[in-house]
């Protein structure tokens, strides 16, 4: 068994900490928190391009295809088929066994590439494909529009995949929630019940979940903080829109597939062929640890850094142990 976590799903709620927990990890010794170094994925990337596509049709007067307009006008509203958020873990599959390969895609029309990805994940997913329903004409324009960004997108897609993973740590980011219903569970397609379960058998059988725990009111009072005009692009401030925080992360279902879960200290995915048991604990920040994450480390102070030091480790120490429990 290796010494370090092989696999890790960072999942929360928009705004949580997901990625400012990412970037302490940069600055920190990982192996105090049973890590080796990092390789990263985070299905935004993936709705940035969406949206980009949508934003492309529209200026050639088509319909979008992925994303409601925001009543309030901002970029977009949420999705409009909840099974594309399936879909793009399905796109995080083809990015895992990328790295387990070692071989990264470097397609010749990477425009091309990234719109036949986006209709065979959303299928997979149990979505509609959606592009291929588009005119000869239009699809050759959208290829255009998108050429520059997918051929960006590949380009460091490709450099984030190592020569080897000997010692290294896969560090898999997601949000998911659904509309506030009051019960559970969420409706299809929301939720990290219906994504959990189309991750592919290779993470299943190497993944531990690391959650940071933030209920949705503080998850909106985050996401209103963090959110700067010019942080559509960036991991850290872009801000997710009012609707969209409405519709998919009103509630999280996180506790209660734990509570649920038949074996204590799992959470209990069932995939087309198998059920896994994949060790969960969650990282307290309801007392938000992380914000300050977002400033120069220059700037962190000995106090900030020891706050969420101790809390991350001892939920990791917990993790940890329940991992090497379920390899024996």
């Amino acid at each position: 068994m290796s010494d370090c976590f092989h696999t890790l799903l960072l999942l929360a709620l928009p705004a949580s900490g997901k990625s400012e927990v990412r970037t302490f990890l940069d600055q920190r010794d990982p192996a105090a928190f049973h890590m080796g170094p990092t390789v990263q994925l985070d299905d935004y990337p993936y709705v940035h391009l969406q949206l980009l596509v949508d934003e492309a049709l529209v200026a050639m007067g088509e319909e979008r295809l992925y994303h409601h307009p925001d009543p309030k006008g901002q970029r977009n509203g949420p999705f409009i088929d909840s099974f594309d958020m399936g879909g793009l873990v399905q796109l995080l599959n083809d990015d895992y066994h990328e790295l387990l390969t070692g071989i990264a895609d470097r397609p010749e029309s990477p425009a091309r590439r990234l719109l036949e990805r986006f209709d065979a994940a959303s299928e997979r997913a149990g979505a509609k494909a959606k592009l291929r329903l588009l005119s000869d004409s239009v699809r050759a324009k959208l290829e255009v529009a998108m050429q520059k960004e997918a051929t960006a997108f590949y380009e460091a897609k490709a450099k984030n995949v190592p020569a080897s993973l000997q010692g290294r740590t896969i560090v898999i980011e997601f949000a998911r929630g659904g509309p506030n219903t009051g019960t559970m569970p969420l409706p299809p397609g929301y939720g990290y019940k219906d994504s959990l379960n189309q991750l592919s058998p290779e993470i299943l059988a190497n993944a531990a979940v690391l959650y940071i725990w933030v209920d949705a009111e503080e998850s909106r009072r985050k996401n209103i903080e963090r959110a700067r005009p010019n942080g559509v692009d960036s991991i850290l401030f872009h801000g997710t829109p009012e609707s969209v925080m409405d519709q998919e992360y009103g509630a999280c279902d996180m506790t209660s597939l734990i509570q649920m879960s038949d074996a204590p200290g799992t959470l209990t995915i069932e995939t087309a062929t198998k059920v896994f048991y994949v060790p969960v604990a969650r990282f307290d920040n309801r007392r938000d640890l992380t914000t300050f994450l977002r400033k120069d480390p220059s700037d962190w102070t000995e106090a900030e850094v020891a706050g969420i030091h101790d809390s991350l480790k001892e939920a990791c120490d917990h993790l940890w142990a329940a991992v090497k429990k379920d390899s024996r």
